[in-house]
């Protein structure tokens, strides 16, 4: 294995977005928890809120010389709907918000030219309305958060 990297991205509810890029080849971990907000150490209630100003993010640890950034983003823009303000599906608030937080300007460039390129490629109605941000100060989510589908399959 090379060197690992980190990607951060918010793609609505973590869970979700844990799940998908797990499954990923080359995707050597994924934690969830918050990141893009003002509060430090915020708790999944506080985040609930909305007070906190933090979107549930996924951060994926990867290698890249088995899945490139591109691929990464490209998968984040399938497991989701970026047309959409503050929502996926039933779950509404900034919280669940689109976004990608890059770490340097390669990744911004990667991630703004993946947006450009779906929005004018007529696969969706609307216009995208995912955040390219520079990356924020992570914070883990609570143990329970962690590999939450994973969890409920073993309680079933």
């Amino acid at each position: 294995m090379g060197t690992i990297k980190k990607a951060l991205f918010g793609a609505g509810c973590f869970w979700h977005v844990e799940e998908i890029f797990r499954k990923m080849k080359g995707v050597v971990a994924v934690v969830v928890g918050y990141s893009g907000g003002e509060m430090s150490a915020p708790t999944y209630e506080k985040v609930c809120s909305g007070e906190t100003g933090h979107a549930e993010v996924a951060e994926v640890s990867y290698d890249p010389a088995l899945v490139s950034y591109d691929t990464l983003v490209h998968s984040f823009f399938e497991m989701h709907d970026p047309t959409t303000a503050d929502r996926q599906g039933p779950d509404v608030g900034k919280q669940y918000r689109s976004a990608i937080f890059y770490a340097t300007e390669s990744e911004k460039e990667i991630a703004e030219r993946i947006k450009r390129e779906l929005d004018a490629s007529g696969k969706y109605a609307a216009p995208i309305v995912t955040e390219i941000l520079p990356v924020r100060e992570f914070y883990r989510a609570e143990e329970y958060h962690q590999r939450y589908f994973e969890k409920q399959k073993k309680a079933h």
